[in-house]
């Protein structure tokens, strides 16, 4: 009940322009190599960015990020977007991802959340949920599940937003 009021606080917010001013919230995460990252600085240069959070276990999330990953190259050189992928396996099981991403072969930037707080704190309750940032760290847009073919509509957000 509580992520569904968080998402919700967020979907008002974006809704009446709240959002415009809001900072990424802080939270301690890990890089592949053990590095806190304080989510609060994440950025991409004045550039938009994505924000997905996943897991090795989550069959829509490894189709979204394989998808994205088709197209991704091309999206980097149009519009300069940087994708943290965010993966909430468990302490148990985040020793895994390095390989898994490795063998997928994508080029995101991992980061480690092995309590789902980041997630939690972005108003995420389940994954796949995908946040996009613009350029200045304000959220534009934010969605739980994956359909094939959404990443259609999350580059035209991407362009709208870095002026291509």
């Amino acid at each position: 009940m509580k992520a569904l009021f968080r998402t919700l606080l967020l979907a008002a917010a974006l809704l009446t322009g709240a959002g415009a001013s809001a900072q990424l919230p802080t939270v301690q995460v890990k890089d592949l190599n053990g590095k806190i990252v304080d989510t609060s600085t994440l950025g991409n240069d004045g550039k938009p960015f994505i924000i997905d959070f996943w897991a090795t276990w989550c069959k829509p999330c490894v189709r979204e990020l394989n998808a994205i990953n088709e197209e991704f190259a091309d999206w980097v050189d149009e519009t300069g977007v940087k994708l943290y992928a965010v993966s909430v396996d468990d302490a148990q099981n985040s020793f895994k991802v390095k390989a898994f991403t490795d063998k997928k072969g994508w080029e995101y930037e991992i980061l480690l959340d092995p309590n789902s707080d980041f997630l939690h704190a972005m108003g995420g309750s389940n994954v796949p949920y995908t946040v996009l940032v613009d350029g200045d760290g304000t959220i534009i847009e934010a969605h739980s599940g994956y359909t094939e073919g959404s990443e259609a509509h999350m580059i035209e957000i991407i362009r709208k937003h870095s002026g291509k």
